[in-house]
């Protein structure tokens, strides 16, 4: 059997509480400042958690016409929006290249939520007749990629994961097995979300699972620190422009990094809560650098999944120490979700797009509201030091190799390894 074909990433492009833009987005988290505040878009009394990370001052219609917008949904307004900055920025000729051997492959953790509620609500006001015909169509988590798919006339693979909080890097990574196998070329990956709803606020707040710190809300998300209550849920959207190398090679394509490899695995556990001793995020991360063949002391950076709950971020700092062991003093790690909130779906596409630039240009953004390390990672067992998760400042190192985490509802993992080109 022929050996897996390399996968260069060769553009990135993201719209986040940070920024409408990669660029902008990568100023902010470099700068330390956060994109959590209060929720404008729906009234909160009442609610317990009143804070998001929201994307501000995006409008739709800079990308799609009027009509359009009606039929789509938020998430596949930020895909197709991010969609063509992934393109401008990978410099592809949509004109120069075979589009039957290039797929769409974005994700989304819950999909058309502000449709839903809103066509919800015209039912029980007008009734069944006065539904929008474009509800269905407009809600499903697969649209995204299927609108994407075809604003840019890409006929290749064309499929959409959803695997709650894990699904932007399960996307990446069946868009790197794809490009591996010779099943296309060229791959648009990552994932998408856009539910700061009623609905999806009040089911979190429900679950006792998001932030009460309203009050201070740019300091609400605060993974790895002693007084952490919860995750700000986020949204926006994160994708990476993934090519085979010969692909990009024979268009001249500027590369910033190799995606090398990509795990999966089950926890076999619990609804929402992984296994005290993260067995499953061990197996993933072993699994992602044995698939990328590297040995981890040439991984130089994690970015951590580190949502900022009581028990997450303990059990992910507990299996970072089982995976690197020693090397895990040497190494960095941060949560980018300090300063974004948690984009469910879209988390892994952003964050690998944040993982990309910190390969590729040698800056590791830090974990901002990191005052006081939480006791159980910094002793015991675990024992990290507070300064390997770069609290309140960015730091310089070059990275030859990085990790990106992201663990899902329903116990589903996905790692990412990223590589220096060349």
């Amino acid at each position: 059997m022929p050996s897996a074909r390399r996968v260069l990433v060769t553009g990135v492009a993201a719209i986040s509480p940070l920024g409408l833009d990669a660029e902008s987005t990568w100023t902010a988290l470099l700068e330390g400042r956060p994109g959590i505040g209060p929720i404008t878009q729906f009234d909160t009394e009442g609610f317990t958690s009143r804070i998001a990370g929201e994307v501000r001052g995006f409008d739709p219609e800079r990308w799609l016409a009027p009509k359009d917008v009606r039929k789509h949904d938020r998430f596949t307004h930020f895909a197709l929006a991010a969609a063509r900055m992934a393109i401008e920025d990978a410099g592809i000729d949509l004109e120069r290249i075979d589009r039957d051997r290039a797929g769409v492959i974005i994700g989304s953790g819950i999909g058309g939520l502000h449709m839903l509620e809103a066509q919800h609500r015209i039912l029980l006001e007008r009734g069944p007749r006065r539904i929008s015909p474009f509800l269905i169509p407009g809600m499903i988590i697969n649209m995204a990629s299927g609108q994407v798919s075809i604003d840019l006339g890409f006929r290749g693979p064309n499929s959409a994961t959803v695997t709650a909080c894990a699904t932007g890097n399960h996307a990446l990574g069946d868009a790197l097995r794809a490009i591996q196998h010779g099943d296309a070329d060229l791959v648009l990956a990552g994932g998408t979300e856009g539910v700061v709803t009623p609905l999806a606020v009040g089911g979190f707040c429900a679950m006792k699972a998001l932030s009460t710190r309203n009050d201070e809300p740019e300091r609400a998300s605060r993974p790895f620190d002693r007084d952490r209550d919860g995750f700000v849920l986020g949204e926006g959207c994160g994708l990476l422009v993934l090519e085979s190398e010969e692909h990009a090679a024979r268009r001249g394509a500027r590369v910033l990094c190799e995606l090398a490899g990509f795990g999966m695995s089950g926890d076999a556990y619990h609804i929402s809560a992984p296994p005290e001793d993260g067995h499953g995020m061990v197996r993933v991360m072993r699994a992602a650098l044995a698939d990328a063949g590297v040995d981890p002391s040439t991984i130089g950076y994690v970015n951590a999944h580190g949502t900022s709950t009581p028990v997450g971020d303990v059990i992910e700092a507990r299996a970072i120490r089982t995976v690197f062991g020693e090397h895990a003093d040497r190494m960095f790690v941060s949560s980018t979700k300090s300063m974004t909130g948690h984009l469910l779906g879209a988390a892994g596409g952003l964050e690998a797009v944040i993982t990309v630039l910190a390969v590729a240009r040698g800056v590791i953004p830090p974990t901002i509201n990191l005052e006081h390390l939480d006791d159980e990672i910094a002793g015991g067992e675990i024992g990290l030091s507070h300064e390997r998760f770069v609290p309140h400042r960015a730091v310089e190192a070059s990275l030859q190799g990085a990790l990106s985490n992201s663990f899902g509802f329903g116990g589903t993992n996905a790692t990412l390894v990223f590589r220096r080109a060349g």
